[in-house]
């Protein structure tokens, strides 16, 4: 498991350079992230892709890489890879064993998985929806809200620690929102996943810890899902 920062050292780790026209890019920012609350609010078209959309005008407009968004080289690749990997087993376990319990019996429902009610022994589906979840999911969804939506909420916001909580709390409950069809249970979980992800994002200064864990923790239910059906809560 990963060392534990405190919020005051990642805010200040995280905060946004200051600069003379960062006004003018704050008002665009601010554009930004009401446009991409407008696209998963109102489920307009693949809210992922009109994010991803966003972003890449976004980088042009202020001739930026990708970088900026967090998508860094990590200093050991396979480090961060193990590192994930196991943060993401544990989360697994705790995810079962805990959360969905939880949020099961505190909201009385429970969670829609039937997108995935074929997936058992169909190796073909298997392996289509594992290429899915690290592309479109793993990789476009880190990008568009740990990544885009994320860092301009950073942008907009003013410095300090309270700012970076609402600015984890909005970006998460946006990728919550984005789940709707998993039922009022799946937001719920999305949404803490997404806390997850931002964490790891910024404590490994680098979008391609989110990216892993997101597709390390899709594969394992996946893989779970094909091999004996569909695993709600341990208790």
């Amino acid at each position: 498991m990963c060392p534990v920062m405190t919020l005051v050292d990642i805010e200040r780790e995280t905060r946004p350079p200051r600069h003379p026209s960062r006004s003018v890019w704050s008002v665009l920012a601010s554009v930004e992230v009401a446009l991409a609350v407008v696209a998963v609010v109102l489920d307009l078209l693949v809210p992922t892709l009109v994010l991803l959309g966003l972003a890449i005008l976004s980088l042009v407009i202020r001739r930026k890489g990708p970088a900026t968004l967090g998508l860094s080289r990590p200093g050991r690749p396979w480090r961060l890879v193990a590192d994930v990997f196991g943060v993401s087993v544990l989360w697994t376990l705790l995810t079962f064993a805990v959360t969905v319990p939880a949020v099961e019996r505190l909201t009385g429902d429970r969670r829609d998985v039937s997108m995935f009610e074929n997936l058992e022994g169909n190796a073909g589906l298997l392996l289509g929806m594992l290429v899915l979840s690290w592309t479109l999911a793993a990789f476009g969804e880190e990008l568009a809200y740990r990544g885009f939506v994320l860092t301009r909420l950073r942008e907009v916001l003013p410095p300090g620690t309270a700012s970076l909580v609402a600015a984890v709390g909005i970006t998460s409950m946006l990728f919550g929102l984005a789940h709707v069809e998993q039922g009022p249970v799946g937001v719920i979980l999305t949404a803490i996943d997404s806390v997850l992800f931002i964490a790891l994002r910024l404590h490994y200064r680098t979008l391609w810890a989110s990216v892993l864990a997101h597709g390390f923790l899709n594969s394992i239910g996946m893989v779970t899902f094909f091999l004996v059906g569909p695993v709600y809560g341990l208790w």
